[in-house]
């Protein structure tokens, strides 16, 4: 059996497709498991190039790290690939209390044996640049340093208060770091000893450089072990290419569109807010619901009053989205961080909205919005595995999935992170990946659309 090119555990669902995507569309056959499999279900994908172990990391505590992601290291060491990534989003917002990426590098170091740990953030596919060590991201078609980003440096959570990666890594281990910056890294310049390595990716020259100095040289000294967003992946595929590990980027054909098509949302992104109401003007159907309720003591009740409320609209003909919040202003963040894991009850009941939606209105594709929620949806999903069926290059990070295994087995799902795609992302899963779909023009023939 061929040695795989690279194993990951995803630090949360979407960002977890956003590598397979990246893998799969250059060629190298990638799975995601969603937990542990079982033999039976590892058989299943034997020969696979790349497997990843989606995770929820980017919610938890350092505690609860020091358990679930130890034990997942391990076993993604079982599977003895080249290398193995801990991917973080590529915002890198992160605390000391949550998602802590400094706790995640401490533990794969010990699991791993790793000496120094390479991480890269960048990644122009998906506009993420690093320059001096500094993070900037593309909001609305213009770039921001992270902590002036219009999102992210107020996101609920974990907001980005620090632009500089090492400075803000530094509130979360005591681990040693150094910085080879983009002006370094292209002049050829050996990096500074350190337990982190920080590898400035700024444009092409930049990323090429920096996954042939992984490739080729970090991981022969016993660096097999990397942090970092899905720029890790983009980095190496340069490396694969020119070692002649990988060949022709494959041609993928849309599935074409579906009649009906069921979302759920639970992100108070504003990028999310703007791809709701563009929905909402094309065909679908609108369900508000109540987080605080849905993850509190009448949750069932208010589980089985959106799922009818949901089939209302499918059986009728129509496509739907159910949604949490409409953008920022409606964020009820504070009251559910009132009680527990909340947030973590509210992704599940989500999870098992949507299950419901498609098993009895008997969907072919649906659609899970928002990074946490989609971590802890679908878990309730009884989904094993995924696959990627349709790269998106207009939207990359959020691609159409094939499910596989539990009451949803064969399932097109997309996993959609609060910043990522354009407003008319739903609409275009609906058509299978073209941004014109003719039952937009049929719905508002008829009246239908909102």
């Amino acid at each position: 059996m061929t040695r795989p090119l690279i194993s990951y555990y995803g630090d949360d669902f979407t960002g977890s497709t956003d590598v397979m995507e990246a893998l799969a569309s250059h060629g190298i056959e990638t799975v995601l498991f969603l937990q542990k499999p079982d033999e039976a279900l590892m058989q299943r994908f034997a020969g696979a190039r790349a497997y990843g172990l989606a995770g929820t990391s980017r919610s938890q505590s350092p505690d609860w790290m020091d358990s679930h992601l130890r034990s997942g290291f391990q076993w993604l060491k079982t599977l003895n690939a080249e290398l193995c990534h801990y991917k973080v989003c590529s915002t890198f917002d992160s605390s000391v209390q949550v998602g802590n990426i400094g706790r995640a590098i401490e533990i794969g170091r010990a699991v791993f044996g790793a000496g120094m740990v390479p991480l890269i953030v960048g990644a122009p596919q998906i506009r993420r640049y690093t320059a001096f060590g500094e993070l900037f991201a593309a909001y609305q078609g213009r770039n921001y340093r992270i902590d002036r980003h219009p999102v992210m440096s107020r996101h609920p959570v974990t907001p980005m208060q620090e632009a500089n990666i090492l400075l803000h890594l530094a509130q979360q281990t005591g681990l040693s770091s150094t910085l080879l910056d983009n002006v370094a890294l292209l002049a050829g310049e050996g990096p500074e000893k350190a337990d982190i390595l920080l590898i400035d990716v700024l444009d092409t020259a930049t990323q090429r450089a920096a996954g042939s100095l992984l490739w080729n040289q970090l991981r022969q000294t016993g660096s097999a072990f990397v942090c970092g967003s899905s720029g890790v992946e983009y980095a190496l595929i340069p490396a694969w290419s020119a070692a002649g590990l990988i060949g022709e980027k494959p041609v993928f054909a849309s599935p074409g569109p579906v009649d009906r098509l069921a979302v759920v949302s639970g992100s108070v992104s504003p990028t999310t807010e703007r791809q709701i109401r563009h929905a909402l003007g094309h065909g679908f159907d609108g369900v508000a619901l109540d987080p605080v309720s849905l993850s509190g003591e009448d949750g069932e009740a208010r589980i089985a009053d959106a799922v009818r409320a949901g089939l209302a609209s499918l059986d009728a003909g129509r496509s739907v989205v159910l949604y949490t919040a409409l953008g920022p202003a409606a964020d009820q963040g504070a009251v559910l961080d009132q009680s527990g894991d909340a947030r973590h009850r509210l992704g599940r009941a989500l999870g098992r909205i949507q299950v419901e939606l498609v098993a009895r209105a008997g969907l072919s594709r649906a659609v899970v919005a928002g990074g946490d929620t989609s971590s802890h949806a679908l878990g309730e999903m009884g989904i094993a595995a995924l696959t990627l069926k349709l790269p998106l290059p207009q939207t990359p990070g959020s691609p159409l999935c094939v499910a596989h295994g539990g009451p949803v087995d064969g399932l097109q799902i997309a996993l959609k992170g609060g910043q990522v795609g354009n407003d008319d992302y739903f609409s275009m899963i609906r058509a299978g990946g073209s941004s014109h779909n003719p039952l937009d023009e049929r719905a508002k023939q008829s009246g239908t659309a909102a």
